[in-house]
């Protein structure tokens, strides 16, 4: 299994991914990625680097495991804070796609399930 190689990279990307997380109350958010970035943390080859996280209220409700991307920004998301209050009674699906483009979609969960 990897070892956090894009741990650091995420750490780095944390301060937009809040400020993407805040405005994503209000409307769906995009913002490219810098893929040189996440090349030189580890080369992912053909599988690439797209990946979905569906969380509610902050924890993962899809299957991550064999991204070790998306693994590494739960990481970064869970160590934040700030981010961690803004996910509570929330649920937030975050994905980038192969043109590197990551993407925030944020809906307030129903305190009726």
């Amino acid at each position: 299994m990897e070892e956090r190689k894009y741990l650091t990279t995420w750490k780095r990307y944390m301060p937009v991914i809040r400020l993407h997380l805040k405005k994503s109350l209000n409307e769906d958010q995009q913002f490219k990625l810098n893929i040189t970035d996440f090349e030189s943390a580890g080369d992912r080859g053909k599988s690439g680097y797209t990946f979905n996280i569906n969380m509610e209220n902050g924890k993962v409700i899809n299957n991550i495991s064999g991204s070790a991307v998306a693994r590494d920004l739960y990481e970064a998301i869970k160590a934040d804070e700030a981010v961690t209050t803004l996910l509570n009674n929330r649920s937030v699906k975050i994905s980038v796609g192969k043109s590197f483009i990551l993407s925030i979609k944020t809906t307030h969960l129903s305190a009726y399930k």
